[in-house]
């Protein structure tokens, strides 16, 4: 009973899988300890784009902002190995980071950021503009009525053209688009597949690495809600994360026993 507790405690990412109709999981190895040297790193740098010359860093990827109204974000680090045997360390931040997707030295968003951002500026507006109409607009009146509609809409068709953007690749090679990988109930939420492990398991998939452990840290301001406090561990998520991760990590523990034969 024991050693079946102190295992579930060691899983911090996965979920089930409808392809092998398994529940995969994976853990955390040494994957700490990599992430309490980026949080010294965050802390004596006080910005995340740390490849960056000081005298060249970009204000926008202060931390200083994880700390104000914005509040803080979730960082994640993916301990991998390569095909040469050697070790590799991924890091990510949930998310974009001040209007930033890509940014050198950390893994890259499931979707191109260029689609991305044509379909964000052909909607983002139109939805706003609404907005600003019913602030004057009679609550009781069928405009208002309709406006509503109108923007709501708009906004699940957004949504429904971003799904659309978001490819995941598992370690049996298969890939799939976000709406077909999806397995949990209702709709899919508003930033699944932005959370740092989709991105860093993806990551692994794209440059041939075998991952070994995973750990994710919050940094910054407590959440709205305060389930996230600053410098804390925490598992991925089981609302965003855990509908993908059984696909994205089908194939991984194959993977693995293949190597170490």
């Amino acid at each position: 009973m024991q050693q079946k507790k102190k295992t579930e405690q060691e899983r911090v990412a996965g979920g089930p899988c409808l392809d092998c109709h398994k529940e995969h999981s994976f853990q955390e190895g040494d994957a700490r300890v990599h992430c309490l040297e980026l949080m010294q790193l965050l802390e004596q740098e006080k910005r995340i784009d740390l490849l960056a010359q000081r005298g060249q860093a970009d204000p926008r990827l202060s931390t200083a902002s994880l700390f104000g109204e914005a509040r803080g974000k979730m960082f994640g680090v993916l301990v991998c190995r390569a095909a040469d045997g050697s070790k590799r360390v991924l890091r990510a931040f949930s998310g974009q980071y001040n209007g930033v997707w890509e940014l050198d030295g950390w893994a890259p968003p499931l979707f191109h950021v260029e689609t991305f951002t044509r379909i964000y500026a052909d909607i983002e507006p139109r939805i706003k503009k609404i907005g600003r109409i019913l602030q004057t607009t009679d609550q009781q009146s069928r405009q208002w009525t309709d406006l509503v509609d109108q923007r709501r809409q708009l906004s699940q068709q957004w949504m429904r053209d971003i799904h659309t953007l978001y490819t995941l690749t598992n370690f049996r090679g298969q890939q799939r688009p976000l709406a077909d990988a999806f397995i949990g109930n209702g709709g899919i939420p508003t930033g699944t597949g932005d959370c740092c492990a989709p991105k860093l398991f993806n990551q692994a998939v794209r440059e041939n690495l075998t991952p070994l452990g995973l750990a994710e840290f919050y940094w910054g301001r407590e959440n709205a809600s305060q389930t996230r406090r600053h410098g804390q561990f925490y598992p991925s998520c089981a609302g965003k994360c855990a509908p993908i991760l059984g696909f994205m990590l089908c194939g991984l523990d194959e993977l693995r026993e293949q190597e170490e034969k």
